[in-house]
C-alpha cells in the first residue's frame, strides 16, 4: 500500500459519515482500512434486501456461507426468492465475502444474486408527447413487439433498469402497456405499465447543489475497486465497484488518469456489435450513465451481476444501481428535467488511481 492510499484510508476511518451505497453488502466488505463506520454497517446487516433474483443458471446453494461447504441444490436464472439472512462468509472470495440465505434453506454468494423488490404501479391515462423516464420496479418484466398480437418476448427487462416511455395502449384483456423507444436499435417495444414506475421530477433533484462544482471530486481506486466522492476533500460517499478487465478478446482495463465528467444520460442500451465474441453483451436499460470519456467509459448501474470488488467490465465503472443514481445526481453537470442526453462543462473531476 502506498502512502497516498494509506493516508486516504486513515482519513476514511476517522470520518463518521461515509455513506454506504448499493443494494448489497458489497459496500460493507471494503479492504482493510476502508471500512465504513460500524453503526452504518450494522444498519445494513439489520435491513437486508427483501428479495433476490438468481442471475445465472446453475447457481449453487451451499449449506453454509462458504465455497467449501456442501452444495444443496442449484437454481436457474431469474428464480426469485426471499432473502432471509445476510452474512459474511469465510475468506474466499476475499474481495466479496457477503452471502445471502435464500428462503431459509441455504446460502448463495451475493455476487450471483440481484437484490430486487416487487412494487406494482398504477398506470397513468396519458403520456406526454415528450415521453417520460421510467424504471422497472418488479424483479423482471418481458417486453414484446406488440401486446395486440401473440408475439414472442423481445427482451426481459430487469429491476432498476430505466427506459423512455412514449405511449400507452390497452390489450384485448384490458391490460395497459407502455410503449418505450429503444435508442440503440431505433425501435419501439412494449412492457406492462404496472411494472414500470414513471419517475417524477422531484425524484431527480441534484444532490448537494450548495457545494460549488470545483469542491466536488471522485476517486476510483483500482486496487481496492472502490469509488469515493469528496466535498471540500472530505469523503461523503463510498461504494464498491467493478472496473474494466482483460478478456480473451481484448484488454478493457480502466486507464488511470484524470477525467472530467461532462455528459450524462439516465438510460442507455449498451451492446457489443459482435455478439459472436466471447465477451459480447446486449444490455437494455442500463441506468444512470455518467460519462468520463467521449469513447463511452462511464459510471452506470448494474443488473447482470452483483459481484463488486474485482475488475469485470469492458472499461466502464460498474456500480450497484442505487450508487450509480447517487453519482448521477451528485456530480456536475446537473441534468435538466426530461433530457435524454445532456452535455455541459465544467464537469466533476474524476481521478482514476
Amino acid at each position: 500500500m502506498n502512502a497516498l492510499t494509506a493516508n486516504r484510508n486513515a482519513l476514511l476511518t476517522r470520518r463518521d459519515f461515509l455513506k454506504l451505497a448499493g443494494a448489497s453488502l458489497a459496500a460493507f466488505c471494503l479492504p482493510s482500512g476502508i471500512h465504513t463506520v460500524s453503526a452504518q454497517s450494522q444498519a445494513v446487516l439489520a435491513s437486508p434486501p427483501r428479495l433476490g433474483r438468481v442471475i445465472a443458471n446453475n447457481t449453487r446453494v451451499h449449506e453454509k456461507p462458504s465455497l467449501k461447504s456442501p452444495v444443496l441444490k442449484k437454481y436457474f436464472a431469474d428464480h426469485v426468492l426471499s432473502i432471509t439472512d445476510v452474512t459474511v462468509g469465510d475468506e474466499e472470495p476475499a474481495y466479496n465475502r457477503v452471502w445471502y440465505q435464500l428462503n431459509g434453506e441455504g446460502y448463495v454468494h451475493s455476487g450471483s444474486i440481484h437484490p430486487v423488490d416487487v412494487s406494482p404501479n398504477e398506470p397513468v391515462s396519458r403520456i406526454a408527447e415528450e415521453g417520460r423516464l421510467a424504471e422497472v420496479t418488479v424483479p423482471y418484466t418481458d417486453c414484446t413487439w406488440s401486446p395486440l398480437r401473440s408475439e414472442s418476448v423481445v427482451y426481459r427487462l430487469y429491476y432498476g433498469t430505466t427506459y423512455w416511455v412514449t405511449g400507452l395502449i390497452t390489450d384485448a384483456a384490458g391490460v395497459p402497456w407502455y410503449s418505450y423507444y429503444d435508442e440503440k436499435w431505433k425501435l419501439t417495444f412494449y412492457a406492462k405499465a404496472a411494472h414500470l414506475h414513471l419517475i417524477e421530477q422531484e425524484e431527480l433533484q441534484p444532490i448537494s447543489q450548495e457545494v460549488p462544482p470545483e469542491a466536488k471530486r471522485i476517486e476510483i481506486m483500482l486496487e481496492e475497486q472502490a469509488v469515493i466522492a469528496y466535498e471540500y476533500d472530505r469523503p461523503v460517499f463510498i461504494s464498491r465497484a467493478a472496473t474494466g478487465a482483460r478478456f480473451s478478446d481484448g484488454d478493457f482495463r480502466t486507464s488511470p488518469g484524470r477525467y472530467l465528467m461532462n455528459r450524462k444520460r439516465p438510460s442507455r442500451h449498451m451492446a457489443d456489435g459482435d455478439f459472436a465474441a466471447p465477451a459480447s453483451y446486449d444490455l437494455p436499460g442500463v441506468p444512470w450513465v455518467s460519462y468520463l470519456t467521449d469513447s463511452g467509459i462511464s459510471f452506470h448501474g448494474t443488473y447482470w451481476h452483483n459481484d463488486f470488488g474485482k475488475p469485470r467490465s469492458h472499461g466502464c465503472i460498474n456500480l450497484p444501481t442505487p450508487a450509480a443514481r447517487w453519482i448521477y445526481l451528485w456530480t456536475n453537470p446537473d441534468v435538466p428535467w426530461g433530457e435524454r442526453l445532456f452535455q455541459n462543462d465544467p464537469g466533476t473531476i474524476v481521478d482514476v488511481i
